[in-house]
């Protein structure tokens, strides 16, 4: 490994329209995910691939892939990649164009939001590889128009992310129809029980890499956690924030579209116009316009849902904020896998909120690591907690004790047995006329 890496890329014996697309890239040397992908998918082997984002691994395999195609043949498609967004499709897309420039490979995009036609008549019109969200993968299959025979390299790209957003069935359908002799690589940051299955169920004999254990978080990245009472201080942390430290370019995550839209609205009548919003409800041309500004640096700020934690890739982003903690807790490895991108240094803020400090211990179990907590800054407003915001914390960090503990009955078990336990007036009447009637006699 060590010769190859003197060596750059050229120690692939790749072909040279692809040298040249690398060297037209600026690439130097690769990064070690792609030193132990790339021999191993070259040599034909199926590939389990353990890393995080931001470590080159699109390129690990679309750079084996594209040399195995070689050049444009047969008008069927004989790669596949399937990744579990449009943004993420798109960007591998656009990858592979970049990468196949000094080549006649063609690569088509499939993806939902956006009317069919247009993709039906690309794979018509012939194509070597298709790119695809597993819905619309299927969706143009079952028009007829496109033939997966051919087939020889098929790539699963977040997989686990796939599995966190119910697409199993699809790739199970998907399985059952591609050749059964073909190359197999997946791809997942992490790698908890469900990828695993996965990867059994289809992969031969596979060669696994891991780059870094499953679920680690990049060492460029600076962690921090603040604890906060409530939702008016998260938002006056985030405007200290923002008048305080240099958040050159940043992406705030939140949990939900109504939170996002808030938030968004906040920073642009109070911080900077210069954002966008982007959640599941936005067109998909206002999503790839946001994209596209806050590559470009018109954007200083983007405020997202997780539709966006893996579509972005993005090598100047100085901060991410996550301003709700995320539910799904593979997920805080994919937000924060947006800065510190490329070797490059950046920071991670996360909000805590007493009922989100649950879901905390469980994301620093996830990563094997504690989260450096900051103390909250000393002339930040910290108003009262609002009687329903207290009431709602109550309720879930209730509901997380009875998930720990089945047992458990909740805060006011107590008074409602007690309440319980006193007989109804009606029954208190006939009772009092029994032992009326038993002195009588």
């Amino acid at each position: 490994m060590e010769e190859e890496s003197k060596n750059g890329f050229a120690a692939f014996k790749l072909n040279k329209p692809l040298l040249a697309a690398i060297e037209q890239l600026g690439w130097h040397q690769p990064t070690p995910v792609q030193e132990k992908v790339i021999p191993l998918a070259l040599e034909g082997h199926d590939v389990l691939g353990i890393a995080q984002t931001g470590t080159g691994k699109t390129a690990a395999y679309l750079l084996p892939l594209l040399a195995r195609l070689k050049y444009a043949q047969s008008p069927f498609p004989r790669a596949l990649i399937v990744a579990p967004t449009r943004e993420l499709v798109m960007q591998i897309a656009d990858h592979f164009k970049q990468l196949a420039a000094y080549t006649d490979l063609r690569c088509v995009a499939l993806y939902g939001g956006v009317g069919m036609k247009a993709q039906l008549e690309a794979i018509k019109a012939g194509t070597d590889a298709v790119v695809a969200t597993p819905g619309r993968l299927m969706d143009i299959y079952r028009t007829g128009e496109m033939v997966v025979k051919e087939i020889k390299i098929f790539v699963l790209d977040e997989a686990d992310k796939l599995m966190d957003m119910g697409f199993m069935p699809q790739i199970r359908r998907m399985l059952e129809i591609l050749p059964r002799k073909r190359q197999n690589l997946l791809f997942s940051a992490t790698m908890p029980e469900k990828v695993v299955r996965l990867s059994e169920e289809f992969l031969e004999a596979p060669v696994q890499v891991e780059i870094t254990p499953s679920a680690t978080t990049a060492e460029t990245i600076a962690q921090q956690l603040y604890y906060v009472p409530n939702l008016k201080t998260k938002v006056n942390l985030l405007a200290y924030l923002f008048e305080h430290e240099k958040l050159e370019r940043v992406i705030i995550f939140c949990r939900t579209r109504q939170n996002a839209e808030n938030i968004g609205k906040f920073i642009a009548r109070k911080i900077t116009p210069h954002l966008r919003i982007i959640h599941a409800n936005k067109g998909q041309n206002a999503r790839i316009n946001a994209m596209k500004q806050f590559r470009e640096g018109s954007l200083r700020v983007l405020v997202a849902t997780d539709v966006a934690a893996r579509g972005i890739d993005i090598s100047q982003v100085s901060h991410v904020i996550n301003f709700d903690v995320p539910l799904v807790y593979e997920d805080y490895v994919h937000r924060i896998g947006r800065t510190g991108r490329a070797g490059q240094e950046g920071i991670a803020i996360t909000f805590c909120n007493p009922a989100e400090k649950y879901h905390i211990e469980k994301i620093q179990q996830l990563i094997r690591q504690a989260i450096p907590v900051v103390p909250l800054p000393e002339n930040i407003d910290i108003p009262p907690t609002p009687f329903e915001e207290q009431q709602a914390i109550a309720r879930e960090i209730d509901r997380q004790k009875r998930r720990e503990n089945p047992d458990y009955q909740g805060a006011f078990h107590e008074k409602k047995s007690s309440k319980a336990q006193k007989p109804h007036k009606s029954n208190a009447r006939k009772i009092a006329h029994r032992k009326a009637a038993k002195k009588r006699k």
